[in-house]
């Protein structure tokens, strides 16, 4: 398995509110990559949860985190942090834009709460070597930057990290069922984390 990373993503502004915008070039058919941001067989090995709902936008989503997603520490944080319990918690979501394989829009939070709620925008095009990969997320209101990068930097390396993930999987296919395989990235991901985490604080410090 690699343990390289892709292009750090760029901080975007529009008011009070903060985003995020990564680009990746993935040397695959943009309908493999949109098989690989939608369908829950290949989730499970890079989005912290499944995405469960019609097809269709407007339609309501249920976005339950896989058991091994909160096996990380950084995930069950996050989620207590929004004062719910991870073990029984289930986020929702909306489907606001379905367009395959080109656009990919929703919305992932706590219902009701969008101070709790993120817009998460996939836009495939194609590519010489395969697709150009866009994902713009928008911040809900409790991920204002404080003075040392606060929650922002998690979230901006935690969304890195997955999209690091993801072109794993592309390229490698997904990892064994094994102890041994699971160990191995789960120490790959605790390293990117590492690695990316001080830069994304002084990015968005600045």
């Amino acid at each position: 398995m690699t343990a390289t990373t892709g292009p750090l993503g760029e901080v975007i502004r529009d008011g009070n509110r903060t985003g995020l915008r990564y680009v990746r070039l993935l040397k695959h058919p943009p309908e493999r990559v949109w098989r690989a941001l939608t369908e829950s067989e290949d989730l499970r090995h890079w989005f912290p949860a499944d995405i469960v709902g019609d097809r269709v936008p407007g339609a309501h989503l249920d976005l339950p985190f896989w058991p091994e997603a909160l096996e990380q520490a950084e995930t069950t944080e996050a989620v207590e942090a929004m004062g719910v319990d991870p073990d029984d918690h289930v986020s929702a979501g909306e489907l606001r834009v379905w367009d395959p394989p080109r656009t990919f829009e929703l919305t992932w939070g706590v219902d009701g709460r969008a101070d709790l709620t993120d817009l998460l925008r996939f836009e495939l095009e194609p590519a010489e070597e395969g697709t150009r990969l866009t994902f713009t997320t928008w911040l809900g209101g409790s991920e204002a930057p404080d003075a040392s990068g606060g929650d922002s930097s998690d979230t901006a390396t935690g969304w890195h990290v997955c999209l690091d993930e993801l072109a794993d999987l592309l390229d490698e296919g997904p990892t064994s069922p094994t102890e041994q395989a699971a160990a191995v990235v789960a120490q790959r991901v605790k390293d990117r984390t590492a690695h990316l985490g001080p830069r994304y604080a002084a990015m968005l410090s600045s």
